[in-house]
């Protein structure tokens, strides 16, 4: 029997321990979980420290050379590339100002898909464009660049041109040679040169840059026998719409033809100015 209490007594020995003195507790086993803690803390921060050095790095990366002021429309390729740019991105923005684009304000770097928000934040501030007047003389020196240079073109006619003639004109890069030829088809040839300015992308700037460089030779033109003309022989013309088209013919129909370009009047559709751009191509 007393052999059975001392057992007793020796089982329950570790509860009322740590029931008389509960917060005593293993320092080692304290020490281990603090170690692991602040090993842990240490992983994550040297990761959170890793990747802000990393996006830090991006972020100024390309801008760790001195910015300084420059035109987008007249900026080499050096220039560029000092600015932070690769030389493939370089190129890029050369060949867009070789193809007739233009930035006219800074924001127009926007849309350069060389150039993303981070970059434009950067260059704007030193973004200067010079004036219109000085347009032509800027052009001259992004020309002189080896990668966008043109050679010395002589007089080119605009109706007889093909794609390649147009795009050796100064100014004119293969996508506004091909624009061109395009709009020259559905009209029927140019009967002056300020017709050009009706294409699309070619404002009265760019006009000015390549009109000494072309001519026009009238005999080009394809005429419209307008007293035999059907609804698809004019449906395509820019200066026409479909109603206008019909309006021509249902008049010609019920009057009897044309004998001028004066009887265009009489189709009340028909404005002046209208008339006026389309009387050129017309035979009666």
């Amino acid at each position: 029997m007393a052999l059975i209490f001392l057992i007793l007594i020796i089982m329950t020995l570790p509860y009322l321990y740590h029931y008389i003195w509960p917060d005593q507790i293993d320092h080692r086993l304290e020490k281990v979980a603090l170690n692991q803690l602040m090993t842990t803390d240490k992983s994550v921060r040297s990761v959170r420290n890793a990747t802000y050095e990393h996006k830090n790095y991006r972020k100024n990366a390309t801008f760790n050379r001195p910015l300084f002021f420059f035109d987008p429309n007249t900026a080499t390729e050096k220039e560029w590339m000092r600015l932070g740019l690769s030389q493939k991105q370089s190129a890029g923005v050369l060949k867009y100002i070789a193809k007739g684009g233009r930035f006219r304000k800074k924001e127009d770097l926007k849309r350069m898909y060389t150039i993303d928000a981070h970059v434009y934040e950067q260059l704007a501030p030193y973004v200067h464009i010079a004036t219109e007047d000085k347009l032509k003389s800027a052009r001259k020196m992004v020309f002189s660049s080896p990668e966008v240079k043109k050679t010395e073109a002589a007089v080119v006619e605009l109706n007889g041109a093909d794609s390649s003639a147009l795009d050796g004109v100064r100014g004119i890069g293969p996508a506004f040679a091909q624009r061109i030829l395009r709009y020259r088809e559905r009209l029927g040839g140019f009967y002056q040169k300020e017709q050009l300015m009706e294409v699309f992308g070619l404002d009265s700037v760019k006009y000015l840059e390549l009109k000494g460089q072309l001519s026009v030779d009238l005999l080009g033109l394809k005429k419209i026998a307008i007293n035999r003309a059907e609804f698809d022989d004019l449906k395509n013309h820019p200066y026409l719409k479909y109603k206008q088209v019909n309006a021509l013919i249902q008049y010609r129909k019920q009057h009897g033809n044309y004998n001028s370009v004066a009887d265009l009047n009489k189709v009340a559709i028909l404005d002046p100015q209208t008339i006026n751009r389309l009387a050129p191509y017309l035979i009666f």
